[in-house]
């Protein structure tokens, strides 16, 4: 594999020549061209390629293995054609499409998927391949999505929960400054003091409204590390999926945190980051959040990523 990464590693895209899944391929040709590092293409036939291309008969046949080595023959052509600075590597897997990405993304800095890929029903918003990916990978993951060849806004939006997400923030920062672009921390919460149908008191959701300042202010931190990028912090009281869905509007991309499952049945993917992932107007990025959250966090309630 071509290495040479500039230290950000490789730019990992999960392909199947779906018109979602070269929407994809462009964006991770231009992160990797950005980056000044290696993109590799990985497909594959899974498991069932019978099922996967619509084939009869048994087994993985010769058909099946030209199909696919064309497809990324293809895609290494057409991507490197309009990227020619960047190195293209290409990998066929026979494990399920999120297994091989998931086991791939060990290798990788970056972790690219599109909305959909060829299974599922026409009117799905997101894919399970790619939700299972955002869900398990140990690295960031990006979905792509929204009008990705609109005039930029130079603006990264950061949905921020607590302590655990410096990681995500530092993410955001690291990719504004190769895009020469702002970053936004987002943190929105629903007051917890109401007098049956009134609104909350002023003076208690004052003292919200700061211990929820404090918490955006510590999560800001990363920022002295990156003195050329230009940040703003913003709160909202609000649902914080609606806060971020809605900002997605005025940013090039989103970066949400993923926060580890709470509870023995709870969700590998938060509903903040379900809602976002399905609804935003451009790319998302997953960042897994830290484990631990610092002591001055905890008294902070918020509804979760």
């Amino acid at each position: 594999m071509v290495t040479g990464d500039g230290g950000l590693g490789t730019v990992l895209l999960g392909f199947d020549d779906t018109a979602y899944s070269w929407l994809a391929a462009e964006w991770a040709a231009t992160e990797a061209d950005r980056r000044g590092c290696a993109l590799k293409v990985v497909h594959s036939v899974g498991r069932s390629a019978d099922a996967a291309y619509g084939e009869t008969g048994m087994g993985l046949t010769e058909q099946v293995l030209e199909g696919a080595v064309g497809v990324l023959d293809d895609a290494r052509a057409r991507l490197g054609a309009a990227h020619p600075g960047v190195p293209i590597d290409t990998a066929l897997a026979r494990d399920e499409p999120a297994d091989a990405l998931v086991t791939a993304a060990q290798d990788a800095g970056l972790v690219v998927v599109g909305t959909r890929g060829r299974g599922g029903f026409a009117g799905l918003l997101l894919g399970s391949v790619s939700l299972k990916v955002a869900a398990h990978a140990d690295r960031p993951v990006v979905v792509v999505r929204g009008d990705t060849a609109k005039a930029a806004h130079k603006s990264i939006v950061v949905g921020v929960r607590d302590g655990r997400d410096e990681e995500a923030v530092r993410f955001a920062l690291a990719e504004a400054e190769l895009r020469q672009a702002g970053v936004r921390l987002v943190h929105a919460w629903a007051p917890r003091v109401y007098s049956g149908r009134m609104m909350p008191q002023a003076t208690n959701l004052d003292e919200e409204r700061h211990a929820h300042a404090e918490l955006l202010n510590h999560a800001a931190r990363p920022a002295a590390e990156y003195p050329n990028v230009h940040l703003d912090t913003e709160l909202f009281v609000d649902s914080p999926a609606a806060a971020l869905v809605q900002a997605s509007a005025r940013a090039d991309l989103v970066v949400i945190p993923r926060h580890p499952a709470e509870g023995r049945f709870g969700l590998r993917l938060g509903s903040v980051v379900h809602a976002v992932l399905h609804h935003a107007s451009c790319p998302v990025a997953v960042v897994p959040a830290g484990r631990t959250a610092a002591a001055d966090d905890s008294a902070v309630e918020t509804t979760a990523p």
